[in-house]
Formats: C-alpha cells, sequence, structure tokens
C-alpha cells in the first residue's frame, strides 16, 4: 500500500492489503471493530508491560502483579475435586515459577519445554514455592520488532490474532503516521500544551518513556473531548442566532404564581426559576437543562414556567417518555391550572382516535394552553397555533431529534423556549458531554419536612421478616409498594409476574386492600388505580416500574424492590424515590439472591464485589443521587447507563480514550476552547480551522449514519 501520501485514502484503505494481515487476519480484526488503517490506529493498547526489565523470580512478591521472562522447563496436569489443573514451569537466572490455569489443559501443548516465555499475571508464595495464576502469555521470537527491550504495548485481542501480530502490523505503520496532518490548530496545542497527533500516535502506541506515553495519552483525551465540545459548541451559537420570544414574567406573574403552588418554593427551586426567567425574559431562545434529584420538586417550576408562557399568550408542551408519567404530570398540572382558567389536555398513544382528533383540533385552534403528551407530540399531524414553550421531561430517554421535532414545531420563524428535565443524577463532567449545548441549572436541595429513607438488604430467604416488617407498617395506617422482579424480555410476562405477585400477597395480607399496577393496562384503569392509591383505599400497590418516575403519595412509607440486583443503580433510585414524600420515616427494602450480600466481601472472583453487589453496597450506604450516578458509571458505563448510542449522544461512544469521570480537568479545558473559537468564527472559515471543520463535518456524517 502506497503510504508515502499520508493522507486520507491511505488511511481508509482496509487493512487486508497491510503486510502481515491478509484477508483470514482482517476478518479477526473486523470482529474488534477495525476495517481500516484509521481504525487501527485508533486501536490503543489496553496497558503496557516495561520489558526493559523483568522481575526475577526469586525476588517475587505475594499478591502483587509481576512481569517475568524466562523459558519453559516442563509441565503438568492434575485433576482435583472436578478441577484440571495445569501448570507450566518457566526458569529464569534466580530461579523458577509455576504457571497455573484451571480448566485449560490445552496450556500444555501451548508452551512446550524450551519456549521463551513472557508472563504477566498475580504472584502468590505458599511454604517457598512460587506460581502464577492464570497468566497472561506471550512467546517471544525474534520476528517481534517491538516485543523486547522496550516498553511494550498490550492489546485486546479476538480469535486469530496475536500481540506480536497487532503489534508488528502497528509499528510498522509508524512511518504514515509521521506524514498526518494535525487537525487541531497550532495555536490550540500551544495553548494547552500538547503534542501534536504524529507524536502522540507514535507515543501511544511505541513510548520511549512513561512520560511519552502520559503525554499522547492527554492530548488524544483532550482532543476527542474537544471534538465533542466542538460539536455542541456550532449547535449552541447556531441556536442562539436564531429569533426567540422575549417574554415578560413581570411581578404579576411571579405573584400567581405563589397563589397557585400549595407549597413555599425551596430556596434551591426559587434560584433555578430566578434563572429561567432570565433566560425567558432574552430575545434569544431559552436551551435549559434542569436537573435535581428525586423529589426536588422539578414539575413545581416547570408548572410555574408554564404559567408565565400562557400568561404572555403562547401555548406550552410538555413532553414525557412514558403514558404513565405522562398522565401523573396532566393529573397534577390540571389539578392546578384549572382554577386559573387554564386549558390543559393530554395527548397520548392510547384513548380512542376521536378523542386525539379533537386534542390535535384544540391544538390548532388555540384553545388548549398547554399540553401534555408522549412520543405522539412531535407526530407530523400534531400543529399548534403558537407555541412558546417545550418542557422534555427524563430527557436521557428522548434522542437529540425527538426534543427538535417538539422544539421546531413553533410558529414561523420564531423558535419556542426548550426547558428539558431529567431526575437522573448527571456528574457535571458528563452533564456537560451530554449536554454540552444546553445551560444547566441545578436544584440542589430537597424541600423542606422531607425524612431520610433508611434502606435495607435482605437475602431472599428472610422474606418473612420482610412480611413481618409490612404487616408492623400497615398496621400503623402507612402504605407500601411492592415492585415484582423485572423482566426485561417481555412485558406481557413482566405484566403476568405482577398479577401473580399481587395474588400472593392478597393471601398474605387477606386483610389489608391489595392494588395491582402494570404497563399493559389500560390508561383509565391505571389512573383510576393511583387516585385510589392517592386517596388511601389502596394499602399495598403491587407494581412493575412503570411507577419508577412521577409518582407523589405521601402516606406511602415503604418500599419492597424483589430481585433488587436485577436493576440498575439510577433506576434502583428512582423507586426508592417513591417514598419519603411526607412526614413520616420511610424504608426501601431490596431483596435479593444471597450472593448479592453487600456486606460479604469476594463472593465475585473471589477478591473484588460483583456488580449486583456493589449496587446494593451503594443503595444501602448512600441516598445521594450523585454519588450513585457516579458508581453506576463506573459499574456500566455511559453508553449503558444515559442509553447514550441509541439516543443521539453518539458522541459518547466515539470516546476511546477519553473518560468523561477521570478526565474531567481536559473536558473543561476542551469546552471552553471549543466555545471561544466557534464564538469567534461559527462556520470555521478561518484557514487555521480547516481541519477542525472537516472534522466537525465527519462527526456530523457519523451522527447521522448512527440515527439513521
Amino acid at each position: 500500500m502506497g503510504h508515502a501520501t499520508g493522507g486520507a485514502t491511505a488511511l481508509d484503505s482496509p487493512v487486508q492489503y497491510l503486510k502481515g494481515v491478509g484477508p483470514r487476519r482482517a476478518e479477526a480484526f473486523e470482529r474488534l471493530g477495525v476495517r481500516t488503517v484509521r481504525d487501527l490506529l485508533w486501536h490503543l493498547p489496553r496497558r503496557y508491560e516495561d520489558r526493559r526489565r523483568f522481575s526475577p523470580v526469586r525476588l517475587l512478591s505475594h499478591g502483587a502483579a509481576a512481569l517475568v521472562s524466562g523459558r519453559v522447563t516442563g509441565a503438568s496436569t492434575e485433576r482435583r475435586r472436578g478441577l484440571v489443573i495445569t501448570r507450566v514451569l518457566l526458569v529464569d537466572d534466580s530461579g523458577s515459577a509455576h504457571l497455573t490455569w484451571y480448566n485449560q489443559p490445552y496450556m500444555v501443548k501451548r508452551f512446550p519445554v524450551g519456549t521463551h516465555l513472557v508472563a504477566y499475571g498475580k504472584v502468590e508464595r505458599r511454604f517457598g514455592a512460587v506460581q502464577i495464576l492464570n497468566p497472561e502469555c506471550e512467546v517471544v521470537t525474534g520476528n517481534d520488532l517491538a516485543g523486547m527491550g522496550r516498553i511494550v504495548p498490550i492489546y485486546p485481542l479476538t480469535e486469530g490474532l496475536s500481540q506480536q501480530v497487532v503489534r508488528n502490523v502497528l509499528f510498522s505503520l509508524m512511518e504514515l503516521t509521521a506524514k498526518m496532518p494535525d487537525p487541531l490548530p497550532a495555536g490550540v496545542r500551544e495553548r494547552c500544551a500538547l503534542v501534536d497527533l504524529p507524536v502522540a500516535l507514535r507515543d501511544i502506541h511505541f513510548p520511549e518513556t512513561w512520560d511519552a506515553c502520559d503525554a499522547a495519552r492527554r492530548r488524544l483525551v483532550f482532543e476527542e473531548l474537544f471534538r465533542v465540545q466542538l460539536r455542541l459548541a456550532a449547535r449552541k451559537v447556531a441556536a442562539a442566532s436564531r429569533p426567540g420570544i422575549a417574554f415578560r414574567v413581570g411581578e404579576e406573574i411571579l405573584a400567581e404564581i405563589g397563589e397557585m403552588l400549595p407549597f413555599e418554593l425551596t430556596p434551591a427551586q426559587a434560584r433555578v426559576l430566578e434563572e429561567i426567567r432570565a433566560d425567558m425574559e432574552a430575545p434569544q431562545p431559552m436551551h435549559r437543562l434542569l436537573q435535581g434529584d428525586v423529589g426536588s420538586g422539578k414539575t413545581a417550576v416547570a408548572a410555574a414556567v408554564a404559567l408565565a408562557a400562557v400568561r404572555n399568550g403562547y401555548q406550552a408542551a410538555l413532553m414525557a417518555p412514558t403514558e404513565i408519567l405522562a398522565e401523573q404530570h396532566f393529573l397534577n398540572l390540571e389539578r392546578l391550572f384549572r382554577p386559573r382558567g387554564v386549558m390543559v389536555d393530554l395527548l397520548t398513544g392510547s384513548g380512542g382516535e376521536r378523542d386525539r382528533d379533537a386534542v390535535r383540533n384544540r391544538l390548532r385552534a388555540g384553545a388548549t394552553d398547554l399540553v401534555v403528551g408522549t412520543h405522539a407530540l412531535i407526530q407530523e399531524d400534531v400543529g399548534f397555533s403558537r407555541l412558546g414553550l417545550v418542557i422534555v421531561d427524563e430527557q436521557h430517554r428522548f434522542g437529540v431529534l425527538q426534543r427538535q421535532s417538539l422544539w421546531e414545531k413553533g410558529h414561523g420563524a420564531i423558535v419556542p423556549d426548550l426547558l428539558v428535565m431529567t431526575a437522573t443524577p448527571i456528574p457535571r463532567t458528563l452533564a456537560l458531554t451530554l449536554y454540552g449545548d444546553l445551560d444547566l441549572s441545578v436544584i440542589d436541595q430537597l424541600p423542606p419536612g422531607r425524612q431520610p429513607i433508611t434502606t435495607q438488604w435482605f437475602a431472599a430467604t428472610d422474606r418473612d421478616l420482610v412480611f413481618e416488617f409490612l404487616r408492623d407498617q400497615l398496621r400503623e395506617g402507612r402504605q407500601a409498594y411492592y415492585v415484582c422482579p423485572l423482566i426485561e424480555e417481555s412485558d406481557a410476562l413482566y405484566a403476568e409476574a405482577a398479577v401473580a405477585k399481587a395474588e400472593m400477597l392478597r393471601q398474605l395480607f387477606p386483610e389489608r386492600r391489595i392494588g395491582l399496577l402494570h404497563g399493559r393496562m389500560k390508561t383509565a384503569e391505571r389512573a383510576a388505580t393511583m387516585e385510589a392509591f392517592r386517596a388511601g383505599e389502596i394499602d399495598l400497590l403491587t407494581a412493575t416500574t412503570v411507577i419508577e418516575v412521577g409518582v407523589d403519595v405521601p402516606n406511602a412509607t415503604v418500599m419492597v424492590i424483589e430481585d433488587a440486583d436485577r436493576f440498575g443503580l439510577a433506576q434502583l433510585h428512582q423507586l426508592r424515590g417513591r417514598v419519603g414524600r411526607g412526614t413520616h420515616r420511610s424504608f426501601c427494602l431490596l431483596i435479593t439472591d444471597p450472593r448479592s450480600n453487600p456486606d460479604v466481601p469476594g463472593l465475585g472472583d473471589g477478591q473484588s464485589l460483583s456488580d449486583g453487589q456493589r449496587r446494593m453496597k451503594v443503595m444501602v450506604e448512600t441516598t445521594d443521587g450523585f454519588q450513585i450516578a457516579e458508581e453506576d458509571l463506573e459499574i456500566r458505563g455511559p453508553g449503558e447507563v444515559y442509553g447514550t448510542r441509541q439516543h443521539g449522544f453518539e458522541a459518547m461512544g466515539q470516546l476511546r480514550v477519553a473518560n468523561v469521570l477521570r478526565n474531567a480537568r481536559e473536558l473543561e479545558e476542551a469546552r471552553a476552547v471549543a466555545l471561544e473559537i466557534i464564538e469567534a468564527d461559527p462556520e470555521l472559515r478561518h484557514p487555521d480551522h480547516a481541519g477542525l471543520r472537516r472534522a466537525l463535518a465527519e462527526a456530523e456524517c457519523a451522527a447521522a449514519v448512527v440515527v439513521g
């Protein structure tokens, strides 16, 4: 392949045609997501081994991870209590160590006597003998261009590829990287003390020193985050350039908001409302993310903002991700707005076509002041007379394009104000990555009088203790939720499980009124059940996760969650947030398999807690939503937690080096530089910004492919 140009043509060539690859290895590379030379250059090491010096076997410490080099002098396999134990004897100048594997007898053939090996793993010393458990091993041959006498990269592999093959192919590409153009302007590199791209790619793969490796990683981290921030900054500046509505939110409207709400706003709510008011009075469209933990009172703020829009002669729309949440919002808002002569409508996928038509007609005619709905609001046949405010609840469940579809239903060239809300706590660094085109407001205070929630873990074998506790609480006049084990595969099966669980609870508590709520019930039936629970006509509500958000019953003080280790942390935190809303002490009881006991270390691999244990431990130890969110990110990663790939945040899927939690400083720096550049040169027309313009165009293309 011609490397001379170092341009896009060479980078976009298939890896198959590189020396040492060929069709079969190209298939293996494809399994790793590597199709082109560019992909291969960004297939980064997962760790490194310093093969400039090895640990002598004689000096290895018990419990430490060590890197050793030597020759194989023998091997043995024995069976013990159902286990096949394979040992390969490795000898260096100072002594010998057994490389030990369980149930992998083929290791004997893989490493015959005389093989020169490098091994990395955890050391065990017992009675003077040394063994390295389940080590990663590599055969040393004279053909390895970059495998000895240096800091050596260790790559993610798949069947059909070895470290040596991947390393050699990449080593031969280093000449190409030297000719690659750098998309970051020289001014940005100097200001942020970053090495240029050719140096970064060379030193991330084959560093001469650890400092060079760190500098390369820092440069690549910055560039990744900078690309994301550049897109967001461009989106933000473009939105701000469109004509918006300068609402008038004077003392009269503020006084009416005070009269409408049945309680006084907390200082945090009042501060956030003032931030939103300033946005609404500005002539540019508002783009704001309102973040608040479970129960912090975001709905009250949304109601206040909607009233301000309506009193200015505009319509407001609130979009929620599920029908039950839309129904809850509708009931709460109608209760507040009806006495004030404000017309509130509900539009979801349920209900008769005639009812939906009537709502759509009222919206187009301007008879509806505030509409609450689901995805049904963004359908083509939904139009507004004078839409001035769009509120999107539980934003992370919608895509960027979905929120945009509703936002673009404004009248003519006038763009409505946009307020997106989430109760899923998002660490600041991640909020800047997912929602960097929005201004951020945080309600960081719960309403007064809220009782702390005590969370306890129970083994499934101790269910009787949970039932006894439930009996006591119900006897005292409290109410409770009982959440069924999660069945993700089928809504129908989940609904059936809830029906069976409700029947079981009726037999256990014959003297109590047991209710049932699941996603396959009709809208009217669900609303009637929730109203009965709120009115105290149901003592114990058996439910699926439809109660995860938006349900507010102050007298409910117990939340029981079965098979709690099947749920994600954010979801558990949301469910727990259904209680603790009144003046009585509240409890969240987590029932799981005994193996998820948070107090027993080493049930996973003998060393660390399993994911289920970690989740239970965090839930028992804290009710801080932000701490829970950070732990959830550590366990599952942002793509899983926030569903970023399917919701238009494809930039998150492209973060191969950066970690939004660990690289907070680089993220802040990248954001500041990106905003500065876009504000000064919105279309990146300056010659120094040609590389950035290309990178931005590529990112937009990638986004279109993902969303499509």
